[in-house]
């Protein structure tokens, strides 16, 4: 362990179950650990350096929070799971379709569109249903599947309104026609540890764990286990969760690659201990 104090900092903004395991996990190891909320960092030009051991896993929910702190940190030289890299790119789904796509990633047909008018009109050429997703955004929040051109124009109108610049860019994605269901998995460095299928709670069509989805554990067969390893390469490594569609025709389809993975709901299933797993991970980077 470092002679310099803390080992493993945990940086959260809102404390949930997995930053309590990975403490835990961490203290079990043997390890010096502690958790320290985002919302009291000061970072300066010009001070002394704080302590923060010899790795940072960087955990909040605020992308653009997680983002920049890493950013801060990486300019002192600190080891961050995940580098601030893997997290611009997962952070942004329109980063992350055309990363994965120039990976060789298998994913869902996906339009980017920059005006309204063409927004509209991009979606009628699509198809619907169509996935209408915000750019930025986790548990599923403003993800809507649009059924016809009148929802469309009302969708558009809403976000038109929106102050967010971000909210003028438009991601629609083809309705992929699978089991009621998406795929979970997380990737820890080269190795697929765990994955759980995951579905959704009645009335949601959404699968996300967040809003009561279920967890059912999900065999890591080799076509996945190759679909994830490619995916988390692409984007940059580390400690990620890759969401997958079974597409009827296609096969497996990653539409997501999450930077600050959830894992309670696969961790209530899954024989692997994903928090140790972080944890024995995280000391491999620092010796690296």
């Amino acid at each position: 362990m470092s002679s310099n104090g803390t080992d493993i900092t945990i940086i959260f903004d809102r404390l949930r179950w997995e930053e309590k395991e990975l403490l835990d996990k961490a203290s079990k190891l043997g390890y010096n650990a502690k958790l320290v909320d985002a919302k009291d960092l000061v970072f300066s030009t010009h001070d002394g350096i704080r302590s923060f051991g010899s790795v940072v896993i960087e955990r909040c929910i605020s992308h653009y929070r997680g983002l920049y702190i890493t950013a801060c940190l990486e300019s002192l030289d600190i080891p961050v799971i995940n580098r601030y890299h893997v997290a611009e790119v997962c952070g942004n789904k329109l980063l992350c379709s055309l990363t994965l796509v120039k990976g060789n990633v298998p994913t869902p047909k996906t339009q980017f569109v920059f005006s309204a008018e063409k927004a509209i009109e991009v979606a009628s050429n699509l198809g619907y249903p169509i996935v209408f997703k915000p750019i930025v955004g986790s548990w599923g929040r403003l993800v809507i599947p649009v059924k016809d051109r009148d929802m469309m124009e009302s969708i558009v109108e809403m976000r038109e309104e929106m102050p967010n610049p971000l909210s003028k860019i438009y991601y629609l994605q083809e309705y992929v026609k699978r089991p009621p269901r998406d795929i979970r998995a997380i990737v820890v460095g080269d190795r697929v540890i765990t994955a759980v299928y995951r579905y959704a709670a009645e009335g949601e069509w959404r699968t996300n764990i967040a809003r009561g989805g279920k967890a059912e554990l999900c065999p890591i067969t080799k076509e996945l286990e190759d679909v994830c390893l490619r995916a988390a390469g692409a984007v940059g490594g580390g400690v990620l969760g890759v969401d997958i569609m079974e597409d009827e025709s296609r096969g497996l389809l990653v539409h997501e690659v999450n930077n600050t993975v959830e894992f309670r709901g696969a961790a209530s299933v899954s024989s692997v201990d994903i928090a140790q797993e972080i944890i024995r991970y995280a000391m491999k980077v620092v010796k690296a």
